[in-house]
């Protein structure tokens, strides 16, 4: 009766938030999205990345423990998976020091954001259709993974407006995304849900990093001198 009740809130919480930030960080109107200008200006738009980047964040952890409570079904499987061991191969790195943090250019994270963004978006759009194969996924794993590849891609929306405005047309150049179809192939179920834990745990890694280079992008905007990760 608990398990069923923390259900039932985990959904009702889902629908709340989904109300509260629907549609793309860019909310241009009578605009294309894909166009070259926005109407919006760039602080407006920075706060709906950051917010978007929030929930993303905080979705994506618990989408972590559902995972957890999944793994406990099949006879803690969990205990034979090392966490993290298989992450996304082209990483970012995070400043460890206020002096690297003040060295790091606007188009660094700017650019870094964008790389973790398009990288993720096809891993989860794989994980949904691999998490409705399983016969006991919880109803909020699925929906919140389902939420954050939708948002993920709003997100990246977002984010090329933004760095037009920041960092003008052609401001960042970037090649496609790395290809990622070698982490959709599996062996068996064990090798299936190896796979389906390691992206989970990974991209609720990146996730925080995406989370922290848009807040302090932000912070940059209003005190670039006293800004810092920690």
């Amino acid at each position: 009766m608990k398990k069923a009740t923390a259900l039932q809130v985990c959904v009702v919480v889902l629908v709340c938030l989904k109300k509260a930030v629907i549609g793309s960080p860019v909310e241009c109107p009578d605009q294309e999205i894909g166009g070259t200008s926005c109407t919006i200006s760039a602080e407006k738009l920075l706060d709906r990345a950051v917010q978007h980047a929030e929930l993303i964040y905080r979705f994506s952890e618990e989408a972590k423990l559902l995972f957890d409570e999944l793994l406990d079904l099949f006879g803690g499987m969990n205990q034979y998976i090392p966490g993290g061991a298989v992450c996304a191969p082209k990483t970012v790195p995070v400043p460890l020091s206020k002096s690297e943090i003040q060295q790091i250019s606007d188009r660094w994270l700017l650019h870094s954001v964008l790389i973790l963004v398009q990288f993720w978006i096809e891993p989860l759009v794989n994980l949904q259709k691999s998490l409705e194969n399983y016969k006991s996924a919880p109803i909020g794993l699925l929906s919140r993974n389902q939420w954050i590849a939708s948002k993920l891609s709003s997100l990246e929306e977002g984010l090329l407006v933004l760095i037009r405005q920041i960092l003008g047309e052609g401001g960042l150049v970037l090649g496609p995304p790395e290809d990622v179809s070698d982490n959709t192939l599996s062996v068996d179920a064990f090798e299936t849900v190896r796979r389906d834990y390691s992206v989970i745990y990974c991209f609720r890694k990146d996730a925080h990093k995406i989370q922290t280079f848009l807040k302090l992008l932000k912070c940059r905007q209003v005190d670039r001198e006293n800004c810092s990760l920690f």
